[in-house]
């Protein structure tokens, strides 16, 4: 949950501003989060509360309309569209990381992600989205080395994962279509060293890049053991009040020791602008 904020925040200034280099700064005076980590969000309150992604998602969403849906998933959240969207779009696999490390075996995870896109993206390929992130992020989680997790990307979901990151970066093209989205997100995990070039290789795509920042963000989290603390403060701290509790709710239940992390960089916002706006005190003379 954490890699796919931080990814989305990364990436929020090339979206429409793209890269196709990998030596960015990573944070902006315009960096932001976006619609990726409101629904992110949505779901793990969904998954501290009754389960019920849909209603989640717009009663977390509604606070957030401006924060970059599509125009179906924006009709869908202010109620024009009361079922689904037959969507297959990348939005079904920016926001399901938080199941991945909510349920303790596959069969689990890949229903419980099935039911976070449901609620909009039924389409089968945006049901794929869904579930391939989750179960990547789930095997990494659970130590499989990146031979495993490509193999059962491939062999489960089909996804064409042969191409290396200087293959891909040249064509890919802005596309918001989990079949486009997921595998180049996926390589730009696999051929990572870390989870920061994990970050850099999916926003150099030129594509999408707060979204495939997210998911793949999501995935280098569980697999290089979590995002670095020059990265998860300044992200953080850019978090709003509601997001930054379910956030912390969230990994107060199921990641403990993340939940001690966010505390820390909340302090440290606190303080800087405590700091930033205390009055001078006189000298007594």
């Amino acid at each position: 949950m954490l890699g796919a904020i931080v990814g989305d925040i990364i990436g929020s200034t090339r979206e429409f501003h793209p890269v196709k280099r990998k030596d960015f700064e990573l944070f902006q005076g315009e960096s932001s989060y976006t619609d990726d980590s409101v629904m992110t969000c949505a779901v793990a309150d969904a998954l501290l509360g009754d389960g019920d992604f849909g209603t989640a998602m717009r009663r977390v969403g509604r606070h957030y309309m401006d924060s970059g849906y599509g125009k179906r998933f924006h009709r869908w959240m202010d109620g024009q569209i009361e079922g689904p969207c037959n969507s297959y779009g990348n939005g079904s696999a920016m926001r399901v990381s938080p199941v991945a490390w909510a349920f303790e075996t596959e069969e689990e995870v890949l229903a419980a992600a099935r039911a976070t896109a449901l609620p909009t993206h039924d389409h089968p390929e945006g049901i794929k989205g869904a579930e391939a992130t989750a179960l990547a992020i789930f095997l990494a989680r659970k130590k499989a080395d990146k031979g495993t997790i490509r193999r059962e990307m491939t062999a489960r979901f089909g996804y064409d994962l042969k191409a290396s990151m200087e293959e891909i970066r040249p064509k890919a093209r802005f596309d918001e279509t989990c079949q486009v989205t997921m595998p180049e997100a996926l390589i730009a995990f696999l051929d990572s060293s870390g989870f920061e070039d994990a970050i850099r290789n999916a926003v150099s795509l030129g594509a999408d890049a707060d979204t495939q920042a997210a998911i793949s963000g999501s995935i280098a989290e569980a697999f290089y053991g979590g995002v670095p603390d020059s990265l998860l403060a300044p992200a953080v701290r850019l978090l709003d009040g509601r997001l930054y509790g379910i956030t912390l709710a969230y990994c107060g239940r199921w990641r403990p020791s993340e939940a001690s992390r966010l505390v820390a960089a909340r302090i440290g916002l606190e303080r800087s602008e405590t700091a930033q706006t205390a009055p001078l005190e006189e000298n007594n003379v």
